[in-house]
């Protein structure tokens, strides 16, 4: 054993590989050189290890924490090797720079904020849909973060965060929005970045709903990377249609940029006290002739709705297909051109507000002529679900607007209209009940001078 270990670390010394799989091997040749001082080159093993995992962080992890691949549980599978690099040099008390150990922490800080109200992490790229409550309770405890243990428990125990409920990390390009951070809170998660540095699946814009204790609107998942599985679904789950996107002329999204070479502006994100605001755009399709834009502003009114605005540029007429998926747990129908949920407790409406002439289907478990309606919780897991499916057809640029309504029980009787349109933004009047709402929502802030702006009657 001990004439084999040298072996092993000359290999990882020399030809390690890279991303997440340079950090475990790099781990591992940090265990021997501190295992075994004895060895003629542990010193100069050690010495590489730290250089090569301080770099390895800088390329990994984006100033705002995130880690490059954009996905949630390869963003954990760095965080813990990161971490298990730390603990081998802590027990040899080998000390290792401040922004090692900064970035350690601020990478359980995004985990904190981005979960969902149950304790789970969000599900996106090649994610796994699994719980990050206990790694959060116990790093609260180890960073002294008893902000994150108020996140971890919702409220239950810990000091109430100063900032937030909702979050923006402007290089990874994610926005979190909360209501609060109870266990019935609203929750959703707004895709803004670049396609990632791997995992990625074509999903620019796609967002993510839960509320009252309920995944409502979800990302397809992963399903499996090889096998019968990854045969049958693996094109579908990353592709534009297993996710909350526009198709245009049935096409999706082709791949983009890898990696962030700058934060996101303020003019794609505003979070105020009663709302949170953000927008992108996507230039490039799948074999999509001529000129097509889909720019997607996202306007979430606390603790009450979601606005979504597709505003669609085209040089030509197109068929748009606008695509919202729903978790298997719930109840889904059809009320005209509404699509709602009818579950006993978490529900939500998906009122077109735009005067499109729309075509809708709900689609379950399809296999052809292309793949529809499945959801992926975990690795090689999967089962049907439904998508709704908004068709119809333009003949020049145009807006959709979308109203995500929900409620904890029945939903009350909502009304939509839109009062102003332009070219830099749309207004809209939202009723429910007794209130009132007025919407101003640009689709870039600063545009023409236009800001978000949100008035209650």
């Amino acid at each position: 054993m001990l004439s084999s270990l040298p072996d092993h670390a000359h290999y990882n010394r020399n030809f390690h590989g890279g991303n997440n799989w340079l950090t475990m091997e790099i781990s591992a040749l940090a265990t021997i050189a501190t295992n075994f001082p004895e060895y003629r080159e542990s010193s100069e093993w050690l010495e590489y290890s730290i250089v090569a995992m301080v770099e390895s962080m800088k390329d990994l992890v984006y100033p705002d924490g995130v880690q490059t691949e954009l996905t949630s549980h390869y963003h954990n599978v760095s965080l813990f090797n990161f971490e298990l690099f730390k603990d081998i040099c802590d027990n040899a008390k080998i000390e290792l720079p401040d922004f090692y150990n900064q970035t350690i922490e601020d990478m359980y800080r995004y985990i904190a904020h981005a979960m969902r109200p149950d304790g789970f992490r969000a599900l996106n790229n090649d994610g796994d849909r699994g719980s990050d409550r206990e790694h959060i309770l116990r790093a609260a405890e180890v960073f002294h973060q008893p902000e994150w243990q108020y996140i971890a428990t919702n409220g239950e125990s810990g000091t109430r965060p100063l900032n937030g409920p909702s979050y923006f990390y402007p290089w990874a390009g994610q926005l979190i929005s909360r209501s609060g951070y109870d266990t019935d809170a609203h929750w959703s998660f707004f895709d803004l970045g670049p396609w990632g540095s791997g995992h990625q699946h074509n999903d620019k814009l796609h967002v993510s709903i839960a509320a009252y204790g309920r995944d409502l609107l979800v990302d397809a998942g992963r399903f499996a990377y090889t096998g019968e599985t990854a045969e049958k679904f693996r094109p579908y789950a990353k592709s534009s249609a297993g996710h909350n996107l526009i198709l245009i002329d049935g096409k999706g999204q082709a791949p983009g940029p890898t990696h962030a070479t700058e934060p996101i502006n303020d003019q794609n994100c505003m979070i105020a006290d009663d709302f949170d605001f953000a927008s992108h755009s996507v230039k490039d399709f799948n074999d999509v002739e001529g000129q097509a834009e889909h720019l997607r502003s996202l306007f979430y009114v606390r603790g009450e709705f979601w606005v979504v605005i597709d505003r669609i540029i085209t040089d030509r007429p197109r068929r748009i297909d606008g695509l919202w998926h729903w978790h298997p747990s719930c109840e889904v129908q059809m009320d005209g051109k509404i699509t709602k949920t009818n579950n006993e407790r978490g529900n939500l409406m998906i009122i077109p507000v735009s005067n499109q002439n729309f075509e809708l289907e709900l689609i379950k478990g399809q296999e052809q002529p292309e793949m529809q309606g499945w959801y992926s919780p975990e690795y090689n897991i999967y089962e049907p679900n439904i998508a709704s499916q908004y068709s119809t057809h333009i003949n020049e640029s145009s807006t959709f607007v979308w109203l995500l309504f929900p409620s904890e029980g029945i939903a009350p009787k909502v009304t939509a209209e839109i009062t102003a349109e332009s070219d830099s933004e749309i207004q809209i009047k939202v009723q429910a009940e007794n209130q009132a709402w007025s919407l101003s929502i640009p689709f870039l802030i600063g545009q023409n001078n236009r800001e978000p702006v949100l008035r209650t009657n």
